[in-house]
């Protein structure tokens, strides 16, 4: 009996362990439907969300931070100029028109011309 409980504990704590790192990248509806049946206090629900909130404003914070002090290393410029000299540019098009369906056809109106 005492090692069937110690099993429950350990996947009880296992699961409160992975709620902990997969809440960064969840909503607080998908939290709270994920918690909802562990035997969890109140207050330990509102810890999660808060530290889930917290932990994600900081990811996005950090990943904000990196880009814009890689993108400040590049001289655009000068990339956009390698990139010329060293590719070249094909453009390939195709225009077709279609005449839409139910449209009026229309008489052909030839002129002449007099002289």
């Amino acid at each position: 009996m005492e090692e069937k409980e110690e099993k429950k504990l350990g996947d009880m704590v296992k699961k409160i362990f992975s709620t902990g790192i997969s809440a960064a990248f969840m909503t607080e509806e998908g939290i709270r439907n994920l918690v909802q049946d562990l035997p969890l206090p109140k207050d330990v629900i509102q810890g999660l969300l808060a530290n889930a909130k917290a932990t994600k404003t900081e990811f996005i914070l950090s990943v904000k931070k990196e880009l814009k002090t890689y993108l400040d290393k590049v001289d655009l410029s000068k990339e956009i100029d390698r990139v010329l000299e060293d590719y070249d540019m094909e453009i390939k098009a195709n225009i077709k028109f279609k005449k839409k369906p139910g449209a009026k056809k229309r008489a052909k109106v030839e002129i002449e011309d007099e002289n």
